[in-house]
């Protein structure tokens, strides 16, 4: 993608959707931790069903650790790798209330450090709760870069270094959640849906693909 059409791809996904935000369902921003941290290889729509349940009686660190191990896998059985994420979860409530006063830690070293929180993760929380620049590059974000020549990388890394360079700054905030949009919906795996995307004029992608 040239430089000049990224500052129109941009627009065009602002003008359709002026604020953006996660599918993921919080009130606070330890449930968002939460969330993100459960949505691993998981969808939005799954931890979202879990979480209705589970935020009801535990929506603090403290809270959460009262449930127990049993008591939590029990709210959070249905979501993939419930097991592992489970016990993360729990250590990482311990850290926060032992080391943090109870509050989700709002430096990228600080949340790394919690069990079950990568890079992506923590740019997610960053971004979405303390309005950080970040980019968090999961599936779609990766795929959309690669395929529109918006940010090609080979890993996600890569990609998020790329999209800091050359997203412009009034759009940083953002991003993110445009382009997972556009990944989930739009510019999806398998065949990606040309014939209804706003940015389709500013893509590389060729040849567009025709509706069926």
């Amino acid at each position: 993608m040239q430089d000049a059409l990224i500052e129109p791809f941009f627009a065009t996904l602002k003008a359709a959707n002026p604020h953006p935000t996660t599918e993921l369902h919080y009130t606070n921003v330890f449930e968002l931790l939460a969330a993100v941290l459960l949505s691993a290889q998981a969808t939005d729509v799954g931890v979202n069903k879990a979480t209705r349940r589970l935020f009801l009686v535990a929506s603090t660190p403290q809270a959460m650790l009262d449930l127990g191990l049993e008591g939590l896998e029990n709210y959070i059985k249905t979501i993939g790798l419930y097991r592992t994420k489970a016990k993360n979860l729990l250590a990482t409530c311990r850290i926060l209330v032992e080391q943090h006063g109870g509050q989700v830690p709002r430096t990228r070293e600080a949340l790394e450090q919690l069990p079950g929180v990568g890079r992506k993760t923590a740019n997610v929380v960053l971004n979405v709760a303390f309005s950080q620049p970040t980019m968090a590059v999961d599936t779609h974000i990766f795929r959309v870069s690669n395929r529109t020549g918006l940010a090609p990388g080979k890993t996600p890394l890569e990609v998020e270094k790329r999209l800091l360079q050359r997203v412009p700054p009034e759009y940083l905030v953002d991003a993110h959640h445009w382009l997972i949009l556009l990944g989930r919906y739009v510019c999806q795996a398998r065949k990606p849906r040309c014939w209804e995307c706003s940015v389709a004029p500013y893509c590389d992608y060729q040849p567009k693909t025709l509706p069926p």
